[in-house]
């Protein structure tokens, strides 16, 4: 089976994307998360089509605690 979206480097395709619990309830500020990979892919939800990266699962961790602490402010 080819597939046509997005991929991760095994080449396994980015399905399953969901609303993250971590994003804020603001309405603009939304990251989408893919269920059932062994990275946890994310990307912006104002562009699904766009890019996406993928953490390990520390990565992903360490990224929302930064996030919390406010050790990542923009």
């Amino acid at each position: 089976m080819h597939s046509t979206g997005p991929t991760l480097a095994d080449n396994t395709p980015l399905i399953g994307w969901r609303k993250s619990s971590y994003s804020g309830g603001g309405g603009g500020d939304c990251l989408e998360v893919a269920d059932g990979h062994t990275t946890v892919p994310v990307r912006d939800s104002k562009t699904p089509a766009g890019p996406a990266v993928a953490f390990s699962a520390d990565g992903w961790s360490s990224f929302v605690t930064a996030i919390k602490d406010g050790r990542l402010a923009s």
